[in-house]
């Protein structure tokens, strides 16, 4: 929806039809995806937002535009802007600059803005947890590991060459599992040389055109 659409929807909506409405406007971070704030906005502070590519609210306490970092410099770089199915509420993308709370945390929740991959963060978390417990008795992980790095990548290049074995057959169900055992080791190869997914997307972004 472009920017002359939301705006247009906003004036027909519930909130839009009264003078001086204040509509909610939740923050979210482009790239990981998180929620940084909820602030709220009057049709000037959409459209200075939408002008300057900077986000401005409408501050119920100073009752004048706020253009979140005007002091402190931690501003909220415009990407993009979203209407909700009630038109009644904004969700805009923003690349942030420094932490997004007045109290110095990334976000309003004291929570750390960093990308989440799912179950795969839960498990390069489990897999740090086994090497750090050092159960090498109990744990796959902790044995793996206390058999040194080259043993580590001896199995992601063992996973690696069933897994291509697997992709010119026609068992969809063997790919899948052999694909499942090349991603768990290749991430305990990366914590082995000391990194996680999050360096992998650094590195991926960099190369973005």
């Amino acid at each position: 929806m472009s920017f002359i659409d939301i705006e247009k929807s906003l004036l027909f909506s519930p909130l839009g039809k009264l003078k001086g409405a204040l509509v909610p406007a939740i923050i979210q971070d482009a790239t990981t995806k998180n929620v940084l704030m909820l602030g709220y906005m009057n049709e000037e502070a959409f459209l200075k937002t939408n002008e300057t590519k900077l986000v401005t609210f409408f501050s119920r306490t100073k009752k004048r535009l706020w253009t979140k970092g005007e002091e402190s410099g931690n501003v909220l770089n415009l990407v993009d802007i979203k209407l909700d199915c009630d038109n009644d509420t904004l969700l805009i993308s923003v690349n942030p600059k420094g932490p997004t709370c007045h109290k110095g945390t990334d976000t309003c929740w004291a929570e750390e803005n960093n990308s989440n991959f799912g179950f795969l963060s839960t498990l390069e978390n489990v897999i740090a947890e086994r090497v750090a417990n050092k159960e090498t008795q109990k744990s796959y992980v902790a044995s793996l590991f206390d058999k040194g790095i080259n043993k580590i990548a001896q199995k992601v290049g063992e996973e690696a060459v069933e897994t291509v074995i697997e992709a010119m057959d026609n068992n969809d169900e063997l790919f899948l599992y052999e694909s499942a055992d090349l991603l768990f080791h290749y991430l305990m190869l990366l914590q082995a040389k000391g990194f996680t997914l999050k360096d992998i997307e650094a590195e991926l972004v960099k190369r973005q055109k």
